[in-house]
């Protein structure tokens, strides 16, 4: 598209193909109509089902108040799409202009986009995860098999992992009064996402709440009985306890296979792509006609040093959504930037926890108001003496005040917007047991020694 009359144009007689049948893609299929897109529209999804909102899936559903089949997304309005559902995307055909279905049907296309998302990291031992009461949850059915079995009353769960989707699991047991066990490798819950100092925070929350939580160990193993149902979980420090539930919380896997070999810069890391929501390919040239969003998306952000940033929020998906419908059908010089802070959510133990920016790009952190021993706080993080990120503990109402500290590169530590500001405020390591460096999670690495040589290596994580 080169001119105002060609993106005029197509908006009356393009073919738009959106692999990817959840948020992002409904959000971006709105959009494009929204925009004045009246061509051929097509959203190709690999469940059956209709596109349904996730985060209840680990509270209200689990907890009975939503049931696990009413949590459709609303839409907001008629797209007039053909919808390919149940059938996943097998590959891409760049040059040809086509993407290939599993069932091997061929959808060409003008433009795509790519809003795969992440699915449930399963239990690496296939036979174990195999065992009656071993569960994920990622889709509708996940979490409504899962509130069945919480439902009938099990003797103990355990939690594999205390991020996000672990503590809020654990929550729920605690809420239904049911004895779990969370099992973390790291040294306390939510330490990847918030840093050590919130995580001890979050270790007492869920110790004050019931929860048997051993940090620092791995389960090496699921034992199962005679009946082919999960009885017992083994410890790397030799310990076991006996769980007849156990869900796997270990993340999300970026849903990129499909995208081997289609000469996309695509890897675990997810796709990578300009600010503009456009894919880099291998070679890290930008490509006019393929765009992504969502979590499946690599975008770098002006705020973080242009960094490529994989966010699994909902805000953001929605946000890069609107942002890569808008490009796909607008001229060069119309184009937007995705430059929205990322913003995250979570009710966990009673305690609703709300951040923005993002804390893992950060040195240091300090407590900027409220207090910690009431789980009713701000903490403020910073990176090279500027303010990056800040975590509210049910006090979410100065998250903008902080919003605008990070997009104006504010010096860090800030003075807190309000008198509660601890007397003994003083910055502390923020202690991630992964930092983020520039290079850290690169999807690809170009190789050649003459200029019009360009051959191409995926790197590995840790590789």
């Amino acid at each position: 598209m080169t001119s105002e009359r060609s993106a005029e144009t197509f908006r009356h007689d393009g073919r738009i193909v959106i692999v990817g049948a959840s948020l992002a893609g409904l959000r971006a299929a709105e959009a494009l109509r929204d925009e004045g897109f009246t061509g051929s529209l097509t959203l190709v999804g690999d469940e059956a089902r209709e596109p349904y909102d996730r985060p209840p899936l680990s509270k209200q559903v689990l907890t009975g108040w939503v049931p696990a089949d009413c949590t459709a997304l609303p839409r907001r309005r008629e797209i007039g799409a053909e919808w390919v559902l149940g059938v996943p995307a097998s590959a891409l055909d760049l040059a040809g202009k086509r993407v290939e279905l599993a069932d091997g049907r061929e959808i060409p296309f003008d433009r795509l986009l790519i809003a795969t998302g992440v699915r449930a990291r399963l239990w690496a031992d296939e036979s174990e995860a195999a065992l009656d009461g071993v569960f994920v949850v990622r889709t509708c059915d996940d979490s409504g098999r899962l509130w069945e079995r919480l439902a009938a009353g099990p003797d103990r769960v355990l939690v594999i992992g205390a991020g996000f989707a672990g503590s809020e699991i654990a929550s729920v047991c605690r809420e239904r009064d049911i004895p779990v066990t969370v099992a973390e490798v790291a040294e306390a819950p939510l330490v990847g996402a918030l840093g050590s100092m919130i995580g001890s925070i979050a270790a007492n929350l869920q110790r004050a709440h019931g929860v048997d939580l051993r940090c620092g160990v791995k389960v090496t193993r699921l034992e199962g009985d005679e009946r082919g149902r999960v009885c017992r979980a083994h410890f790397s420090d030799g310990g076991t306890v006996d769980a007849d539930v156990v869900v796997v919380a270990l993340g999300g896997v970026r849903n990129t296979e499909w995208l081997r070999n289609s000469g996309l810069a695509a890897g675990v890391w997810g796709v990578a792509c300009d600010s503009g929501c456009r894919a880099f390919d291998v070679n890290g040239l930008v490509t006019d006609d393929v765009f992504v969003a969502g979590d499946v998306a690599r975008c770098p952000h002006p705020v973080y040093e242009y960094r490529f940033l994989s966010l699994e929020h909902w805000a953001n998906a929605v946000e890069q959504a609107q942002v890569a419908a808008h490009n796909m059908v607008s001229s060069p010089t119309d184009r937007w930037p995705h430059l929205s802070m990322p913003t995250f959510w979570s009710t966990q133990f009673g305690v609703n926890i709300k951040s923005v920016g993002v804390p893992v790009l950060s040195d240091e952190v300090v407590v900027t108001q409220g207090s910690v021993e009431e789980h009713r706080f701000v903490a403020t993080y910073g990176y090279r003496g500027r303010v990056t990120a800040a975590v509210s503990f049910d006090n979410a109402k100065w998250l903008d005040h902080y919003r605008h500290l990070i997009e104006t590169a504010a010096p860090f530590p800030p003075s807190g917007p309000t008198p509660d500001q601890p007397a003994d405020m003083k910055p502390v390591p923020a202690h991630f047991p992964d930092p983020v460096i520039i290079t850290h999670g690169a999807t690809v690495m170009v190789t050649g020694y003459e200029p019009n040589e360009r051959r191409v290596a995926f790197a590995r994580p840790g590789g």
